[in-house]
Order: C-alpha cells, then sequence, then structure tokens
C-alpha cells in the first residue's frame, strides 16, 4: 500500500535501490526488507520468545526504524 519512512535514496543509499525498507500493506500488516539473521540470532531470543518454522528474523538499520517512527500509525 505504501512505504514507511524514508526510501532508500533518501537514507543515502548509492543505487537507491537495495537497502532496509518497511511497507505497510492493504490489510494494515507490515512487509519488511532487511538482511537475514535467523541462524546468527535463534539462539539469542529469550526465553519468552518464539519463532515459527516458516518465519524469519530479519535485521534493518536503526535508522530505518527511527526513519520510520513518524509514519507508523498509533493504532
Amino acid at each position: 500500500m505504501r512505504r514507511i519512512g524514508a526510501s532508500p535514496r533518501e537514507r543515502g543509499s548509492a543505487a537507491g535501490q537495495t537497502c532496509p525498507d518497511i511497507f505497510e500493506l492493504s490489510d494494515g500488516s507490515f512487509a519488511v526488507i532487511g538482511t537475514e539473521a535467523t541462524a546468527d540470532l535463534d539462539g539469542e531470543l529469550p526465553p519468552d520468545a518464539a519463532r515459527a518454522d516458516y518465519e524469519r528474523i530479519v535485521v534493518i538499520s536503526r535508522e530505518t526504524l527511527l526513519r520510520a517512527k513518524a509514519d507508523i500509525p498509533d493504532a
């Protein structure tokens, strides 16, 4: 439906295309493009967190999330 936060180009990506990104989908959920880090971080999850076999841990930069903060709805 729409990008949440600044585009990769606005965040300084040289190509302006391949960088972490956040999108709001038409059903209200969010899609995140980031670096796949499941193997590295799965064992670091706290005891009260779990991941289904079909889920992956994805890392985005702090700047990506902070620049998206203003666009994330409160409800």
